[in-house]
């Protein structure tokens, strides 16, 4: 049985760090199976080792092994991509294609960005899962295929599962074993093995001595929190091995190849307080506007007594009422009220005047309602603005701080024509 450190050879893994190990550990030991496979962990930890290693200890080692990046198949061309099409299945099918797990039979194919799968695709990926049958586009053929399936995400499915984007059922299909590597940031006894390692990859690519830091340097480098992973790493490598003339490196040199976002502090942080701080402005402004409802229930209330019973009545057993809507003292909220109809004016004339009063008062609270309700939408329309300008438009990221789904945000969008 191959060991840990004969794989790292074989597939040029850099690092010893523990959680890595386990993750290698445990692609040695699912790989004589045909268990479908699982493989957690961020952009750029590089993710795509791990089928590499589970196929080539398999006994389907002599089979195809295909790497489809899921996130990258138009969602219309997708079902064509990975089960195939008939001939005039739609427009531009001007022959039979062969999908990936037609061609792919007898070995492994990955799935890379599982998570970006369309609805529809996810449910005929279950049934391959399930019983190994798919149909082509176009078709009403069943036909089988025998293929094991790793997939990777660096997404959290759960999530994904709870907003309605991918289905529950196929996630515990594809983890049957879940397999999860390290950040590079928590990897950081590794950080300058890999750093010297692309070093040396590079100048033996441009021909030119190899890059080395000082002491510094190599602790700012372990101290950056390398939000790209290992091909932040490499991309850093390789800028500096081609531009810099002199191949010592201190930290000041290292420093101006870093993002802006190098800081002792991880830049998380700084993102969680704006995110809290909006928060807290949010659930001022609710309660805000929740205190504007209040105090107009209250009002309409005040103007059915009105027009029910009469004023002095009202007045007197609804003060603390006024005194509540106006803000005013006992003496300043007094409202003149006359009980008799004035001498010389006939009772009827004294009843519609009364009845267009109180259709005027109801009128009022009427106007005021709608005023209130356009002020609420005008609040909402300048949050929903200053949140998409702030993530420069990003939906997703607007739709997390504002609290609300991605979905209702779209509506929003589309309601008030933003």
């Amino acid at each position: 049985m191959e060991t840990v450190q004969s794989i790292k050879q074989r597939f040029e893994i850099i690092g010893n760090d523990p959680k890595l190990n386990r993750a290698i550990e445990k692609a040695i030991q699912v790989a004589p199976t045909d268990i479908s496979v699982l493989v957690v962990g961020e952009s750029g930890v590089g993710k795509e080792s791990i089928p590499k290693i589970i196929h080539s200890l398999s006994h389907r080692k002599h089979g195809k092994y295909i790497a489809v990046n899921c996130g990258a198949i138009p969602e219309g061309t997708i079902d064509s991509e990975l089960f195939g099409h008939e001939k005039g299945s739609f427009t531009g099918a001007t022959s039979t294609r062969e999908g990936y797990f037609e061609v792919a039979s007898g070995g492994t194919i990955f799935l890379d960005e599982v998570g970006e799968l369309p609805l529809t695709t996810q449910v005929r990926l279950l049934r391959i899962l399930e019983n190994g049958e798919f149909l082509k586009v176009g078709s009403s053929q069943v036909q089988k295929t025998d293929v094991r399936i790793v997939a990777a995400t660096n997404v959290n499915l759960f999530d994904a599962i709870e907003k309605g984007k991918f289905r529950e059922d196929l996630y515990y299909r594809l983890s049957t074993v879940d397999i999860t590597l390290p950040p590079l940031r928590d990897r950081k006894d590794d950080i300058h093995l890999l750093f010297r390692k692309f070093a040396a990859d590079f100048a033996h690519k441009y021909k030119m001595p190899a890059i080395k830091l000082d002491d510094y340097a190599v602790q700012l480098l372990q101290k950056f929190r390398w939000s790209g992973n290992i091909r932040q790493l490499r991309n850093v490598a390789e800028q500096i091995s081609v531009l810099e003339t002199n191949r010592d490196i201190t930290s000041a040199t290292l420093q101006s190849y870093l993002p802006s976002e190098a800081s002792n502090l991880p830049s998380v942080i700084k993102d969680e307080k704006s995110k809290n701080d909006f928060s807290t402005e949010r659930e001022i402004l609710y309660k805000v506007l929740f205190d504007m409802k209040s105090d107009l229930n209250d009002l309409k209330k005040l103007t059915l007594e009105l027009m029910q019973n009469g004023g002095a009545k009202v007045q007197e057993t609804n003060s603390n009422l006024i005194k509540k809507i106006y803000g005013a003292n006992e003496e300043d909220s007094e409202i003149d009220y006359e009980e008799e109809p004035r001498i010389g004016i006939s009772t009827a004339q004294n009843n519609e005047n009364n009845y267009l009063e109180q259709e005027d008062n109801y009128q009022f609270a009427e106007t005021i309602e709608e005023e209130e309700i356009l002020k609420l939408e005008q609040r909402e329309i300048e949050m929903i603005k200053k949140s998409l300008e702030k993530n420069k438009g990003k939906r997703k990221a607007a739709a997390d701080e504002l609290g609300i789904s991605e979905r209702t945000l779209y509506r929003k969008i589309k309601q008030f024509d933003l």
